[in-house]
């Protein structure tokens, strides 16, 4: 009986290796190396879009970044031409579709072709939902999936016609789960989520692989370039302690590494940091356990403000004795790291 058992089990097993080894070996003929790729980073100027910048920049990549701000812009290219990057800086404005079109015309005159797309520009909006306004979620609507949209259709043909590319949407795992005081950001990133994840099976056909990627907190030390509204001090305050905390977040580096191999193989979806994927998780199986949570959550936050409260005010304009602190100096270190001034 024991020999029949065993001679029963082998053929399974025996094709389940083999199916193990056939994922790798397709896995393996998705990769690709970035060395002369021609690579489009939105939000490119600091962050974590500078970070996957620096990490590209050396596999041999010829990048384009893109941003508002031509300071910042003039600060990441001389960074990286100091390394020895191939890197073009345009200041454009991805609200504006006119300026998207004319930026990709000039790459592709210039650069001849293009590779990989990473939509990674973001606005971070922090209020309760009481003191956010309507222009709140046009701009967190317009800035991360209209945007992109505009990239990707100024884009794609460009793709289509090399009948190869990797576009790369960096979402967060505030575009999975809603997360409260975020609401306006949540709503962007949520049609972001949607949008990418449903590209992907649109440009299968022509070689594009298209990867959504979540991430959880990351200490880049954006928290002083986010908004803020209602008692705004106090939003600061919460908001940078968590981005700061090492059991929470992770660092621009691990996630740009995370990032681009997802990208070189053409994966799906990715989400980072552990306390992200346990909130997807819980979400997927127990939402009624998540709501609760996003209820205590927000009754512990900061209460909403009267008129006052619908001014917005930057992170540099919101510091108080909580913050900056001992408590954010993991995430307060970042800030000239990742040209945050």
């Amino acid at each position: 009986m024991k020999g029949r058992s065993t001679r029963g089990t082998l053929p399974w097993l025996m094709l389940g290796a083999g199916a193990v080894l056939f994922a790798k070996g397709m896995r393996q003929l998705r990769r690709i190396d970035f060395r002369n790729r021609s690579v489009i980073i939105s939000g490119g100027s600091r962050g974590l879009g500078l970070e996957l910048a620096r990490q590209l920049a050396g596999e041999g990549a010829r990048l384009s970044l893109l941003a508002r701000d031509p300071k910042e812009l003039e600060r990441a290219k001389a960074e990286l031409a100091r390394s020895g990057a191939d890197v073009l800086t345009y200041e454009c404005d991805i609200r504006d579709e006119e300026e998207v079109s004319a930026t990709v015309d000039d790459i592709v005159r210039r650069r001849g072709r293009i590779d990989v797309l990473i939509n990674d520009a973001g606005i971070v909006q922090v209020a309760p939902f009481e003191n956010l306004d309507p222009e709140d979620y046009r701009e967190s609507m317009d800035v991360h999936a209209w945007g992109p949209l505009r990239l990707v259709s100024r884009v794609v043909p460009h793709m289509q016609r090399q009948k190869f590319g990797r576009i790369v949407n960096i979402s967060s795992i505030g575009g999975v789960v809603a997360v409260p005081h975020l609401l306006a950001y949540t709503m962007g990133k949520f049609a972001l989520t949607g949008l990418s994840d449903g590209l992907r099976g649109e440009l299968a056909k022509d070689g594009i692989k298209v990867t959504t990627v979540a991430p959880g907190l990351m200490r880049t030390g954006a928290h002083v370039n986010a908004y803020f509204k209602g008692q705004y001090r106090k939003e600061f305050a919460w908001f940078s302690i968590s981005q700061a905390n090492p059991l929470l977040s992770t660092t621009p580096r691990h996630a740009a590494r995370q990032i681009i191999q997802a990208c070189r193989f053409g994966q799906p979806r990715l989400i980072i940091t552990f306390p992200a994927k346990a909130l997807f998780y819980l979400n997927a199986l127990f939402p009624s356990l998540t709501a609760m949570g996003a209820g205590i959550a927000g009754r512990l936050l900061p209460a909403p403000s009267g008129t006052a409260g619908h001014r917005l005010h930057t992170g540099w304009e919101s510091t108080s004795g909580a913050a900056p602190s001992l408590l954010t100096r993991l995430n307060d270190r970042e800030i000239p790291l990742n040209n945050e001034m």
